[in-house]
């Protein structure tokens, strides 16, 4: 059991002011693999689920202004979606508390021609560096699982949307149809790790990042934290057998 000052870092208990830096070292570590760290905990699908996302975020076609902030996206992949379909007045910010991350998207905006509309900054998502209502949408992919602190950083995206803006949050759920769920707690447990070892030559990163599926709010209980932080029409759509939950919550 955890205190308020405490909480969970793959199967240890560390205090809150400690977790942030664990976290710096699991994303240092497999920054320049991160896509393929992406496909071998979802078996390629997390492409599929952030295509659903930027549908979603639907940026307008037009030349009218749209600012998105994408938080602990440092990469890059879900803002150069947004940036590739939205007309050419929209921009896209990164936010993301990682310099290697952050290293990585911007080589990548370079390589795809997007650097004019996709920004990349460090920021710590518990205390966002911009003035309210700056965006139009605050989107976040499996992010906010390693913030220690995620009902302040559900607050800071509610402060910085406008008024009429939407969060929109993917994240890993818990399974719920029978016979797939204990084919998928073996998976992730005992199989992912052991791929990223072979692979990358880093378990720990793998078996971290899947303990932190493990302990995240089950979707009710994470669409109520967002409603506490002020956000109305908060809904959550499941994802391939609930492998995965897109949240929805607008600020009116």
């Amino acid at each position: 059991m955890t205190t308020q000052e405490e909480t969970h870092f793959g199967d240890q208990t560390v205090p809150l002011a400690e977790k942030q830096g664990l976290v710096d070292e699991v994303f240092h570590s497999v920054a320049r693999r991160y896509d393929l760290m992406n496909d071998l905990m979802s078996g390629g699908l997390h492409r599929a689920w952030k295509e659903a996302l930027v549908t979603a975020v639907n940026p307008p076609k037009a030349d009218r202004p749209f600012a998105l902030l994408d938080l602990a996206g440092g990469t890059g992949d879900v803002a150069f979606r947004v940036g590739s379909n939205g007309g050419y007045g929209t921009r896209v910010t990164v936010c993301d508390i990682n310099a290697e991350m952050l290293s990585v998207g911007r080589e990548r905006a370079l390589e795809r021609g997007l650097d004019d509309r996709v920004t990349f900054e460090q920021g710590n998502a518990e205390e966002l560096p911009y003035a309210d209502k700056s965006f139009d949408c605050v989107t976040i992919a499996f992010g906010i699982r390693n913030v220690p602190r995620i009902q302040k950083a559900l607050g800071e995206a509610h402060r910085v949307l406008k008024h009429g803006g939407r969060f929109l949050c993917l994240e890993f759920s818990a399974v719920d149809v029978p016979g797939m769920d204990k084919i998928y707690d073996l998976y992730s447990k005992h199989v992912i790790p052991n791929i990223g070892r072979a692979v990358t030559g880093d378990r720990e990163s793998y078996a971290y990042l899947v303990e932190s599926i493990r302990q995240f709010p089950k979707p009710k209980v994470f669409a109520a934290m967002i409603e506490e932080a002020g956000f109305r029409r908060v809904t959550f759509t499941p994802m391939t057998g609930n492998v995965v939950s897109m949240h929805s919550g607008w600020k009116l």
